[in-house]
């Protein structure tokens, strides 16, 4: 389902919904799921065990599938007691994978989102204002968490094929991650329903000037600090 610090899921089939997460230097936390592209944005304060647990558990909670995989890079906040064993003590555990030391590539799929979702939206600052930490949260778990899953579609890789030594990407028909999900199998009939009930509820330019105005509120935020 979603990506952090370098954390991505590998091992699993195409179809499986699992979890692949980063998090951008110590700010913020990307989870994008590799079947679906589904993404899950939150903003840390710190980058604390117990703060990336909490935010892990939080985007758990806000994807529309059961998490089957995480994967993450090497650092302390995603390979230690507290987050492995929120992952392994449940009836079904979680296996948690992370990417080879000095081998960005492997979390190539979170890499495009940390350019794409959060620094074309958001840009280089850094913030020393904890206030913007919740602001942003509302933002990503609302308006703009609803932009990119609802209504931002994207071409996803199929296959490769190599003719006469040439190597040949084949990409699939552009769709929105909330698509992706509703073709799923995985996805309970229910779960469906109510993404499908919530989306026509939404206004894609409503919630374009939403995004606008938190993102104005977030400013102000860090200048009046400043």
């Amino acid at each position: 389902m979603t990506a952090f610090s370098n954390a991505r899921v590998r091992g699993f089939a195409a179809r499986s919904l699992s979890l692949a997460v980063r998090r951008h230097a110590h700010f913020w936390l990307d989870g994008v799921d590799y079947a679906t592209t589904w993404v899950e944005l939150r903003a840390m304060w710190g980058r604390g065990q117990a703060g990336t647990l909490a935010a892990l558990r939080d985007v758990e909670a806000s994807l529309p599938f059961e998490l089957l995989g995480l994967d993450s890079d090497n650092g302390g906040e995603f390979l230690n007691y507290h987050v492995l064993s929120w992952l392994q003590k449940r009836s079904r555990p979680v296996f948690m994978t992370r990417s080879r030391p000095y081998k960005k590539d492997d979390n190539a799929h979170v890499e495009q989102k940390n350019w794409t979702h959060i620094r074309q939206c958001f840009g280089y600052e850094r913030h020393d204002n904890p206030e913007v930490v919740e602001l942003i949260n509302a933002l990503v778990k609302g308006a703009y968490g609803q932009l990119l899953n609802y209504f931002h579609a994207s071409l996803k890789l199929e296959r490769k094929e190599r003719t006469e030594g040439r190597l040949r990407r084949v990409y699939g028909e552009p769709q929105t991650p909330l698509a992706r999900v509703l073709a799923s199998a995985e996805v309970k009939p229910q779960t469906k329903r109510r993404l499908e009930q919530e989306k026509a509820r939404l206004n894609p330019f409503a919630l374009k000037q939403s995004v606008a105005r938190s993102l104005k509120a977030i400013a102000s935020l860090r200048q009046a600090r400043s």
